[in-house]
């Protein structure tokens, strides 16, 4: 699939960026009478931000250092959410939310299942079948992480997925403040141009690789696999916390000796320790790729593309690519 803007002549990301940004810290300084988003987590809150501008105010439900998982929510942001104009978030991701949204929220909402149909990536390549029944039953666990879903919840990995749902969020936005409708448009679409780069970027990066084998401690890549040509061996299933078996840490140690992997990668708010034992014991490295489904203490003066670009970088010293 191959993305384009909707129109033309469109400001430079940069200078649109910029002024997204200084309209959203602008109001959220002063707390001003803007129509207010409700946005569950980073991503979905990063897109809001963009297309919002300087017309609405976004609140960002999973603060940083908060593994998005793991979301209770507060009071205070169950008041948010009923207060909202507009609620942006993933039915089935964080059950909290999903609780609140649906006794306390609005009609205007945009839920990203509806946007994106999910899909069921649990099977990334020819390494996940021998020990196909062990790695079924770490699915299982999946359930409490993840509410109701039945697929891969990590769309925004794919850039061509987040510019839908961008979409989505520029006609959200422009039936709860229907005279910002054409500047939501706008800026949902320099949005667009930018994600078909970044496409374009990990495209290009990826195309000529040593190997397209990687390891990660949490099967979040799934779409960013699919999309790139490359197998993801997760040592976890999808649920970030969830204790690999012995069959499967075998399996993964079999694969990265066979196809020379170079790296075990981990995520930025999971304890890396299986990670690094794993690394440890085979005598290869460990490095971050961050599923970007919240920011850090570290991280939360980053965005979704310098982070996405990081991952880039990552996967191609992993990888050997040229």
């Amino acid at each position: 699939m191959r993305l384009t803007a909707r129109r033309t002549g469109l400001a430079t990301s940069a200078a649109v960026l910029g002024m997204v940004l200084a309209g959203c810290g602008d109001e959220a300084a002063t707390g001003g009478d803007l129509p207010t988003v409700a946005a569950s987590f980073y991503p979905l809150a990063f897109v809001a931000e963009w297309v919002g501008g300087g017309d609405v105010r976004v609140v960002n439900l999973t603060p940083p250092g908060v593994e998005s998982h793991d979301l209770e929510l507060t009071p205070r942001q169950v008041g948010e959410i009923a207060e909202a104009d507009l609620v942006v978030y993933e039915k089935g991701f964080q059950p909290s939310v999903d609780e609140a949204v649906d006794q306390n929220a609005g009609d205007a909402r945009v839920e990203v299942t509806e946007v994106v149909p999910l899909e069921d990536l649990e099977d990334h390549g020819e390494h996940d079948d021998a020990t196909e029944d062990e790695h079924a039953d770490e699915h299982e666990g999946d359930d409490h992480a993840h509410g109701d879903l039945t697929g891969d919840p990590h769309v925004w990995l794919d850039p061509t997925l987040l510019a839908t749902i961008a979409g989505a969020v520029a006609d959200g936005l422009a039936e709860v403040v229907p005279e910002s409708a054409d500047a939501f448009q706008e800026r949902a679409d320099a949005l667009v141009v930018e994600l078909v780069a970044l496409d374009e970027e990990f495209s290009t990066g990826l195309a000529q690789c040593e190997r397209s084998v990687f390891v990660t401690t949490h099967e979040a890549f799934g779409y960013l696999a699919h999309r790139y040509g490359l197998e993801m061996v997760g040592i976890s299933a999808l649920s970030p916390d969830a204790e690999p078996s012995p069959a499967r840490l075998a399996e993964v140690r079999e694969v990265i000796a066979d196809e020379g992997v170079t790296t075990v990668f981990y995520e930025t708010l999971v304890s890396p320790k299986v990670a690094e034992t794993l690394a440890d014991d085979l005598g290869v490295v460990t490095a971050v790729l961050d599923p970007i489904e919240g920011l850090t203490d570290e991280t939360e003066d980053e965005d979704y593309f310098t982070l996405m670009r990081a991952n880039l970088g990552a996967l191609e010293e992993a990888n050997g690519c040229t």
